[in-house]
């Protein structure tokens, strides 16, 4: 198997809603652990939280999530952004149009001064992104 690079986002009390939106974004497959099937928390509140989720999707899209638990901080901020880009114009505009809903566009998804089409967002979640479609030729 060759060694894989993929985003793992935190979340605080959300995370079986982030990753079913971005599963409903992407498409693929998704599974989801609690704390409580993997007896990792003490505190009955915490047992439907989820524990692991892994979203995956035919084109080769891994992203995984969890609730932090609550005796973990979790920074509100990040200085990470997710990056998608490729050539299929229309796959793209898809994510961001998925991604954008009930979100909060930075930058419009338009043609960049480097000629490629780009955008940025913060989606309903707190997650930011960047999507930028290479320019043909």
């Amino acid at each position: 198997m060759a060694t894989h690079l993929n985003p793992y986002l935190s979340f605080r009390d959300d995370a079986r809603q982030a990753m079913e939106f971005y599963h409903s974004v992407f498409g693929g497959e998704l599974t989801m652990s609690t704390f409580a099937e993997f007896h990792v928390s003490e505190d009955p509140a915490e047992a439907d939280k989820l524990m692991h989720a892994n979203l995956s999707t035919p084109g080769g899209l891994i992203l995984m999530g969890a609730d932090t638990p609550n005796s973990q901080e979790r920074a509100e901020t990040s200085n990470i952004s997710v990056s998608l880009s490729g050539e299929d114009e229309t796959e793209l505009q898809g994510y961001w149009d998925g991604l954008s809903a009930g979100g909060t566009v930075a930058v419009p998804f338009a043609k960049a001064p480097w000629g490629d089409t780009f955008g940025m967002l913060t989606d309903k979640f707190g997650v930011d992104w960047m999507v930028n479609v290479v320019a043909a030729g």
